[in-house]
């Protein structure tokens, strides 16, 4: 995948995730088709991108585990 901008993105991160001091939680951005993925304790330490295919794959991969 080409290089993908995320400076201007914006992380939600999930509204599962505690309100602790051992928050362990990811964050997601949307850029165009590309999804990006990082942790929300080490923003430095930069993010995954992944293709919108894959993300969906993922991501229903997910719901269908919780069913």
């Amino acid at each position: 995948m080409s290089t993908v901008e995320f400076s201007g993105a914006v992380w939600r991160k999930s509204s599962r995730s505690g309100g602790g001091a051992n928050d362990a939680c990811v964050e997601v951005a949307f850029a165009g088709v590309a999804v990006g993925v990082r942790d929300s304790k080490n923003v430095a330490a930069g993010h995954l991108v992944f293709g919108g295919a894959a993300w969906q794959a993922f991501a229903g991969g997910v719901l269908a585990s919780r069913s």
